[in-house]
């Protein structure tokens, strides 16, 4: 496992909208230490990092742009000279300029984190794949939601970050565990 100096960590929509009641029951409670542990490496690396925020387009969202939910997480806020990407879709490559700043910096190589696993991380991972991208996805650095599958049967977050992972991993991306990670960042 080789980290390159060049890799991008890519932060998928830590705000403050995400700790919200009526969003329910959620997978590994580790998961924003290991998002922070990783971002601090980076920073101290001096790679890239990129900050992926969601402006939803439903009112009843908790990323509506009206509010506060919208906003970073005090403890994910973008530090000067960091990328800072906008999105109104679940991936953060559609109708953004995400690939272009890859490609313009030479980079080939994304670890991305953040949140919902089954969603905007997925959603994102598996775009990176098909672009060529070389995509790592920390298992225990993102997390979901307790929700039903398409037949109406209740399912863990657990259970729905587990399949998530395994629908990315070995095809559109690598799932490791961030120790794996932060070992290989030197």
């Amino acid at each position: 496992m080789h980290i390159h100096g060049k890799a991008a960590l890519v932060i998928v929509d830590m705000q403050q909208g995400i700790n919200h009641p009526q969003l329910g029951r959620r997978n590994n409670p580790e998961a924003e230490q290991r998002m922070l542990a990783l971002l601090n490496a980076w920073r101290e690396t001096g790679r890239t990092v990129i900050h992926v925020r969601h402006f939803s387009r439903s009112p009843d969202s908790v990323f509506w742009p009206k509010q506060s939910g919208v906003e970073f997480q005090p403890a994910f806020l973008p530090w000067d000279g960091e990328g800072e990407l906008h999105k109104q879709v679940p991936d953060a490559f559609c109708h953004s300029a995400l690939e272009g700043w890859l490609r313009a910096d030479g980079i080939n190589q994304l670890v991305i984190v953040g949140v919902i696993t089954n969603n905007s991380v997925e959603s994102t991972a598996r775009t990176g794949g098909n672009l060529g991208f070389e995509v790592i996805v920390p298992h225990d650095a993102c997390y979901t939601f307790d929700g039903a599958d398409f037949f109406g049967h209740p399912r863990s977050a657990e259970q729905i970050h587990a399949m998530s992972l395994a629908n990315l991993h070995g095809e559109y991306a690598q799932v490791l565990a961030t120790e794996e990670i932060l070992q290989a960042v030197t």
